[in-house]
């Protein structure tokens, strides 16, 4: 019962968070009004508001204007569970889990938000660092120290790389919410973990800008947002941190 019960509150969660990927970059209140249509302001009732299940039932459109829903609004909903479910499947009903549930939560409308307007806000990095810490401290108290070192490490990193690229290219190459980003995400580990976590998320960018440019759909000079790359490296280290590490000693290492 409790992957159900997991899916069904995670499937809640990911409803709420499409209302704070599209309302605060506007600043607009998450709170009320209730939910409604971006495009002609149409207050949802309760059967077009179920999550998932609305979106199908509707063919993604809205009940009154027949506009297409952005399939975004369906894919943070399906997203948000199966994320909570595979940290679940490592942890259980654990400490770990809630903290780490609580940094994807966090991550999930960066990511979005990044993507739509090349913004990360400080209205949730602030706040997860603050976070971020209490919990790793609560965790292990005798050890406070370490989410401390993780947060100026994650932050550090990218701050240097910001100096060293501006010095490189004379133009901005990491923006300061990837920098408050990597505060954020280190306040949740210790410094090996965003270390870890940072070098994925250069690799993922890398391999992806690669690929884009092989088959046509990138150009040297083109920008691409780093949050959602950030975000994928701690992802992959919260969920795959022990395989990671195993990949690397049983084959790159021989």
């Amino acid at each position: 019962m409790e992957p159900a019960i997991l899916f069904v509150l995670g499937a809640i969660l990911g409803s709420f968070l499409n209302v704070v990927i599209y309302r605060l970059p506007r600043k607009q209140s998450i709170v009320s009004p209730g939910s409604t249509c971006p495009f002609c302001s149409h207050r949802l009732r309760p059967w077009e508001n179920v999550p998932i299940v609305s979106y199908l039932v509707l063919r993604g459109r809205c009940s009154k204007c027949r506009h297409r829903i952005p399939i975004r609004y369906f894919i943070v909903e399906v997203l948000t569970p199966v994320l909570l479910l595979t940290v679940f499947a490592f942890y259980g009903l654990s400490w770990p889990f809630f903290k780490n549930s609580l940094l994807i939560l966090l991550l999930i409308p960066i990511v979005f938000i990044d993507l739509d307007h090349r913004l990360i806000l400080n209205k949730i990095t602030l706040p997860g660092m603050a976070l971020g810490l209490a919990l790793s401290i609560a965790e292990h108290p005798q050890q406070f120290y370490q989410p401390v070192l993780g947060m100026l490490a994650g932050g550090g990193l990218l701050w240097l790389i910001a100096i060293l690229g501006q010095i490189m290219y004379k133009q901005e190459s990491m923006g300061g919410g990837d920098i408050k980003l990597g505060a954020m995400i280190g306040a949740f580990m210790n410094p090996q973990s965003i270390l870890l976590a940072l070098f994925l998320a250069f690799f993922i960018a890398a391999l992806f800008s690669v690929v884009g440019m092989v088959i046509g759909k990138l150009q040297r000079h083109n920008t691409i947002p780093f949050g959602p790359f950030i975000a994928a490296g701690a992802y992959a280290v919260v969920s795959f941190k022990q395989q990671i590490v195993m990949l690397y000693l049983n084959y790159i290492m021989r």
